[in-house]
């Protein structure tokens, strides 16, 4: 039945419910802003202080970097103003060998208690298959996309990798996994150089026109060959490796390796709180360095297009891992809709998005995969703290391809064997990264020297950083959630309701 304006009953109670519901929300938000206090204010600055500065420097740094363009700085004018720049990442340099070491010793001994039973490794498989799947994304939409078209000429003219053939690439990619030497490994890395030896060969020639007599000549002829070389750079790979089977031994071994367990404990510690301290530097550092990178840019309309597209690239590479293989997997091992489950871990995510924290955002997990999910207890109490120590695919991919972006914009023509290398470096990185806002700033400078790129060109994404590391906590939190789904299936008794 209609009236006579022809208007039907039941859309207008619709419309006039939904603007009701629009009413109320305005009102209850209003309410929530007029119970802000000052102590509430307060505490929002402090959590979130860091971030702000971070924030705050960018912005400072890009004002400061065209306000400084058109005096036309020399190049040694520019690198006295990047000085504080300098400071920090030479900073950050120093925390890498000492990082990567105690962090993956450390994360891989508690993981071997962690990870006892049928459970434990359905877990740790489950991790380490999607971070690789995550590191594999990465590096195919930076390849496919291409987001850094090369714009740094000289520099390429100057510095190029040298191109090594894809078996000797391969070898050396083996070669850098076992060093001889653990303090070379410190500070080198193999790799095969070409050099050029002359050999002489005996030919069977005529020295009649009938070719009655035949007679042998010696002939000298050039062949290049691979030598064993070097060059400098932290051996990521060879680290990553030591320090990955020397953690799996020491927690092992119990009672025995407790002292090797404490020691390294205690040296992560250190060193995070070292970072810590580093980190509160890192506005002003970042600040300088942004200007500086403006100041020295020919074509700043280039660059923001190859950031505007490298941040697209992220964004796609995430919402592919996080909204398709996540959810695929999830489909697969348990026959549910994946789509709901993650509707039950929208607290999480939101949690994710505003404090830029994976670590903070562990006790929402909790509680939204205990009561919004129904999993059983038992599942999460396990595998979710698993999942703190290995779970970082936002930040594996991120910085899989951030390193190749880079590699790009400088005209760097990367081979199989560094591509390995960077998604292997990558994946032991992001086990190692804490889950706190700018940890992910250190562990990139590993993946960079791991393959002999600039660190100094970190700059170009520090300016998009801020905004991408909550979609990389966002992934983190949705795999955690999935997680459980790994581990669940088969074990009787603590499947989800």
């Amino acid at each position: 039945m209609t009236k006579s304006n022809g208007e039907n009953p039941r859309s207008r109670s619709r419309v006039q419910r939904f603007r009701e519901g629009i009413h109320l929300r305005s009102l209850k938000a209003k309410k929530k802003v007029e119970d802000i206090t000052k102590d509430d204010v307060k505490t929002f600055l402090k959590k979130n202080a860091f971030v702000l500065f971070t924030i705050g420097a960018v912005v400072i740094g890009i004002m400061l970097g065209f306000a400084l363009r058109p005096y036309k700085m020399s190049y040694r004018e520019v690198k006295y103003f990047s000085f504080p720049g300098e400071l920090l990442m030479r900073m950050l340099q120093m925390l890498v060998l000492p990082l990567l070491v105690s962090s993956l010793i450390t994360g891989m001994a508690a993981l071997d208690s962690r990870a006892s039973g049928k459970m434990g490794m359905r877990a740790v498989i489950y991790y380490m298959t999607t971070t690789f799947i995550a590191v594999f994304i990465g590096i195919i939409m930076v390849l496919i996309i291409h987001p850094g078209k090369g714009s740094k000429d000289e520099f390429t003219q100057q510095q190029k990798i040298e191109q090594v053939s894809p078996a000797d690439a391969f070898l050396d990619l083996i070669r850098n996994m076992f060093p001889p030497n653990l303090v070379q490994a410190c500070t080198q890395q193999f790799k095969t150089q070409y050099g050029k030896r002359v050999i002489n060969v005996k030919v069977i020639v005529n020295e009649s026109i009938f070719n009655l007599t035949n007679a042998t000549q010696e002939i000298s002829r050039e062949e290049i060959i691979p030598i064993s070389g070097t060059t400098s750079g932290v051996n990521a790979l060879g680290l990553v490796v030591f320090s990955m089977c020397f953690g799996l031994i020491i927690g092992n071994m119990k009672e025995e390796g407790q002292a090797l367990r404490d020691f390294f404990d205690s040296l992560n510690e250190a060193i995070m709180r070292l970072v810590a301290i580093i980190m509160w530097y890192a506005p002003i550092g970042i600040l300088f360095l942004i200007a500086g990178k403006i100041v020295e840019m020919d074509d700043l309309t280039e660059m923001g297009g190859q950031l505007g597209m490298y941040t697209v690239t992220v964004i796609i590479g995430l919402l592919i891992h996080g909204m398709v293989v996540l959810p695929t997997l999830y489909f697969v091992l348990t026959r549910k809709n994946p789509f709901i489950f993650i509707t039950g871990l929208l607290q999480a995510l939101i949690t994710a998005l505003g404090t830029s924290s994976s670590s903070a955002t562990l006790p929402i997990t909790f509680k939204c995969l205990e009561e919004n999910n129904k999993v059983d207890k038992r599942v999460t109490r396990f595998v979710l703290p698993v999942g703190a120590t290995i779970n970082m695919d936002g930040t594996a991919l991120y910085e899989a391809l951030a390193a190749i972006f880079i590699a790009q914009v400088n005209n760097m023509d990367m081979n199989f064997g560094q591509i390995i290398t960077i998604s292997i470096t990558a994946t032991a990185a992001s086990i190692g990264a804490a889950g706190i806002p700018q940890a992910g700033l250190v562990t990139m400078v590993i993946v960079l020297t791991s393959v002999g790129l600039p660190t100094d060109d970190i700059t170009l994404i520090i300016a998009v950083d801020w905004f991408l590391l909550s979609t990389r906590f966002c992934a983190h939190s949705v795999k955690r959630g999935f997680g459980r789904s790994g581990t669940d299936v088969g074990q009787e008794g603590v499947a989800c309701n």
